[in-house]
């Protein structure tokens, strides 16, 4: 009877590293020995700026709704507070949104939550 290996399994696996390694520098592209940290590095570095990503767009959301906010006489914090008394629920990613592309409708975002 022939000896059974677990070749198939282990081309595969092997495969699989190399797809995700296309594009990185030298061997780490090419030879599985060098390509198996690499990945393993960089689906970390992947897991982790994926988290990161989120975190900046909240900053850059805030940023521009305190920007428009502030040609309108208003401080991002009483701006926000005033959304909250009046139950007006718009999130930050649709205010930034507003005050980026639509400046007029922040206008009267600002003026309803004034009144």
């Amino acid at each position: 009877m022939p000896r059974a290996t677990n070749n198939p399994a282990s081309r595969k696996r092997r495969k699989k590293v190399l797809k995700r390694a296309k594009g990185f520098y030298g061997r780490s592209k090419s030879s599985i020995r060098n390509a198996v940290p690499k990945t393993e590095r960089a689906g970390q570095f992947s897991y982790t700026h994926r988290r990161q990503r989120r975190r900046e767009f909240r900053k850059l959301w805030i940023t521009r709704i305190n920007a428009a906010a502030r040609e309108h006489g208003l401080s991002y914090s009483r701006f926000m507070h005033l959304l909250a008394e009046k139950n007006i629920d718009l999130d930050r990613k649709a205010l930034a949104h507003l005050a980026f592309h639509d400046p007029d409708a922040f206008a009267a975002v600002v003026e309803h939550a004034r009144a």
